[in-house]
């Protein structure tokens, strides 16, 4: 057997390598306090299992469902939009289901990507974006963000040669890995650099249900001219404990919608209509869901930040995201301290370099896991040798 050429530019996916480190801890008999996988631990609730299982015995969900999602569904993707965020969105034209905002994300580059064209995308970011770029024949052009600007791009930094020959940039906030949020000022500049050099602005928005301390992370469809250049990934997953489930949605500029619609009605044959049904219920109770979710990440967050806090690290506590993104000791580089960090405590964590090359010398923590486990993650990071030094 011959893997395609392309298949050489690509890695092993980030997440299935920390699997199987994770496994090897095992077998060695350690115990793990996995903080790496940011999968909610949460149950989706009753009333969303409930609404599946009537839905699942339904005949008329049992055959092909519409490509672009049944209209149900993205008449209440709108109501979620004007409840949420207080953005009119047309159902029938800005709206498109997908199998998980990792689907669509991974086939916008597809849909807007020439062979040779170059990616506009965040350094450290979400690895499928520059895996997508690859793959689709692109050029992954990446921008460093770091915590000096509060992980915000910095626009001027991008030459105007790439400005004019990219058809996409893609943004994440609030972000993963590093758990920053976006100002206001900062996402209309993002619309008004997009409509200047005519650049799709695809804003991956998986996290913006998961936030503290009164923080609401914004749609970037709220911002003047959004509609002309934008287009936002959601999905169901971090909001109701659904990861499983693969339902979401993008939204946002009706060409690009169109554009979308017809490469994926190529290439899949949407959402089984049950789970389309049972995504209705949640949206149209989202609240209920958000806050009970929130008031538990919140003490999670709390206990980890202040618990490395007290033992001298500078952490800081994110306002949106279940990610904790914290400096390795010493200097030391990522990968290196995430295994020696696993050999010593049986702590395991995700190196930042997986995000990108600007992402060396941080590491991002999930609080994913149980108060218990977190208080054990803390007491194990005290017996750490080199944060001893640090």
């Amino acid at each position: 057997m011959k893997p395609a050429d392309r298949m050489s530019q690509i890695p092993p996916y980030l997440f299935a390598r920390i699997d199987e480190k994770k496994a090897e801890a095992k077998a060695k008999g350690l115990d793990i306090v996995d903080l790496g996988i940011g999968d909610p631990d949460l149950p989706t609730p009753d009333f969303i299992v409930d609404a599946m299982a009537e839905a699942i015995r339904n005949p008329q969900n049992h055959n092909y469902p519409p490509y672009n999602g049944t209209p149900a569904f993205r008449e209440a993707v709108a109501r979620w939009y004007q409840s949420r965020f207080g953005v009119t969105v047309d159902p029938n034209r800005d709206v498109l289901a997908i199998v998980g905002s990792k689907e669509g994300i991974y086939h916008s580059f597809f849909a807007f990507l020439n062979p040779g064209d170059p990616a506009i995308l965040p350094d450290p970011g979400y690895p499928v974006y520059k895996v997508a770029t690859l793959l689709a024949g692109g050029v992954p052009y990446p921008v460093k963000v770091s915590e000096e600007t509060n992980y915000e791009i910095d626009l001027s930094a991008i030459p105007d040669d790439i400005a004019q020959k990219s058809p996409m940039m893609f943004l994440n906030y609030p972000n993963n890995p590093t758990g920053a949020v976006a100002s206001d000022a900062f996402l209309q500049k993002v619309v008004d650099f997009g409509n200047q050099h005519n650049i799709l602005i695809c804003m991956d928005n998986a996290y913006s249900e998961v936030c503290y301390d009164g923080y609401k992370p914004r749609s970037i469809l709220e911002f003047k001219g959004a509609k002309d250049c934008a287009i936002e990934f959601h999905s169901l997953s971090k909001t109701f404990n659904m990861t499983g489930w693969r339902v979401g949605m993008v939204v946002g500029n009706p060409d690009a919608i169109q554009v979308m619609s017809r490469l994926k009605s190529n290439v899949d044959s949407g959402i089984f209509k049950a789970i389309q049904d049972t995504a209705i219920v949640a949206l149209d109770n989202y609240k209920s869901v958000v806050d009970a979710n929130n008031k538990i990440y919140q003490e999670r967050r709390d206990i980890l930040v202040n618990g490395l806090n007290e033992l001298g690290w500078k952490v800081k506590s994110p306002k949106a995201t279940f990610y904790i993104w914290a400096k390795t000791p010493n200097g030391m580089g990522s990968e290196a301290f995430t295994m020696d960090l696993l050999d010593k405590t049986g702590i395991l964590v995700v190196p930042g370099n997986g995000y990108g090359e600007y992402g060396d010398g941080y590491f991002r923590m999930s609080i994913t896991t149980s108060v218990e486990r977190l208080r054990e993650a803390v007491k194990r990071f005290k017996t750490y040798p080199i944060l001893q030094t640090a």
